[in-house]
């Protein structure tokens, strides 16, 4: 009986342990759930923090080191194209002035009129020296009368000297006094000679073949030669302009280059697109102290009159340039205590201050005589705290090495080669 009892109770005891079991494990569940949840949140708010503070740590590397743009240097033209201010001036230019005095009677050519060499220009009417000449011829005519009696006196006196008819004496006298007026007919002729030359000077002829460009008197206009001490008439200017000489004032950074024979072209402003070729003849060998500039010569032909003497003009003037010479943009200049460099990029990205010595200044850009070798790669706008062996990042490829640079016109100065890519503007200062 009590046997049957204790075999009916284990099994109740059995069924109520079973809940607390999965009560435990349900426990065990959520308490390993709220493990994973309280590291996941920590997981996800660490993580992502070490992660910002290891990107920061990176940019901050990065932003430690200075990004520059580079360039390489362009190798100078083998002829520079050099733009200067020119004055055009006729090839012979010659003020006419009258040689007599008198009144303008007629007048043959205007201003624009061409003429040729030993064209009628002008007639002026001189009574004074009309009626000087004819006393002269007057004069003249006594003086050879004389001369005439004297020689015949002579004579007779020497036929009578050689019968002791006159006295030695006597006919010395006759032979002096024949000898003085032969002088006075050579001077009476010459006076005449002297007359008709001012009384040739009635006609004004062109001394060569020209363009009248000033006519300054007019019919019935007194002519005044000056020889009185009076102020002289300019008549006319005349201006030979087939051919022109044109004088161009070089600097004398540029003067060494300057040599006869080299090609010169004219522009003009009502000219646009044509060029009028010309060559430079002479030099003045010497430079101007006032302007430190040199003159030269350009020599121009203008058979059609195209162009007009005493105008403005452009002359490009196709100098030559020196062979190692490079160019290199303004902007990359750095201008130190120790001289002018330049800060170039070694292959281990490293800065390389280089001393350079500068040419012509082309305005934007600058020759570049000694210091590079044309194969550097040069800072764009380098900062002034730059210094030797400083760590750089490239943010451009550089720029393949360049050709000779063709020549382009620039107004006013030498002719740059074209920028290189990647060069900005220039800096307008430190």
């Amino acid at each position: 009986m009590n046997v049957e009892r204790s075999s009916e109770i284990e099994p109740l005891k059995t069924s109520g342990s079973e809940p607390a079991q999965a009560d435990s494990a349900r426990r065990w569940w959520i308490a390993v759930l709220a493990f994973f949840i309280v590291a996941g949140v920590i997981v996800l708010g660490i993580v992502p923090r070490k992660r910002a503070e290891a990107n920061l740590a990176k940019e901050t590397e990065l932003m430690a080191v200075p990004t520059v743009a580079v360039v390489h240097p362009l190798r100078a033209a083998p002829v520079n194209e050099v733009v200067l201010p020119a004055n055009v001036q006729p090839y012979i230019d010659a003020p006419i002035y009258a040689r007599t005095n008198g009144y303008l009677k007629k007048w043959y050519a205007d201003i624009g009129t061409p003429v040729k060499a030993g064209e009628l220009l002008a007639e002026i009417e001189t009574p004074e020296v009309d009626q000087q000449l004819r006393q002269a011829h007057a004069d003249l005519g006594t003086a050879e009368a004389n001369l005439n009696l004297a020689q015949i006196t002579a004579n007779r006196y020497e036929g009578l000297l050689k019968t002791d008819s006159v006295s030695k004496q006597d006919a010395d006298n006759a032979q002096g006094s024949y000898a003085a007026q032969k002088a006075t007919v050579q001077s009476m002729e010459a006076n005449v000679k002297r007359l008709e030359e001012l009384q040739a000077f009635e006609r004004i002829y062109a001394p060569f073949e020209g363009v009248i460009t000033a006519r300054n008197t007019d019919i019935g206009q007194l002519i005044d030669a000056g020889s009185s001490g009076g102020t002289r008439t300019e008549l006319f200017h005349i201006a030979q302009t087939d051919k022109l000489r044109v004088y161009v004032n070089v600097p004398q950074n540029y003067a060494p280059y300057a040599r006869p024979g080299l090609d010169a072209d004219l522009v003009l402003a009502e000219y646009p697109g044509r060029r009028f070729p010309g060559k430079l003849v002479r030099t003045a060998n010497a430079i101007d102290q006032s302007t430190r500039t040199l003159l030269v010569e350009i020599r121009v032909d203008n058979p059609t009159g195209t162009l007009l003497s005493g105008a403005y003009a452009e002359a490009h003037l196709k100098l030559p340039n020196a062979g190692s010479a490079f160019v290199l943009p303004v902007n990359t200049l750095l201008f130190r205590s120790e001289g002018l460099r330049v800060a170039a990029v070694t292959n281990q990205n490293r800065t390389a201050l280089l001393p350079i010595t500068v040419g012509h200044d082309y305005g934007t850009q600058i020759e570049i005589v000694a210091g590079l070798d044309g194969n550097e790669s040069v800072i764009i706008n380098p900062p002034d705290s730059i210094v030797e062996g400083q760590a750089v990042r490239v943010v451009t490829s550089p720029i393949g090495t360049a050709s000779q640079a063709p020549p382009a016109p620039a107004t006013g100065g030498q002719t740059p080669p074209s920028q290189p890519q990647g060069a900005s503007q220039p800096r307008t200062g430190h």
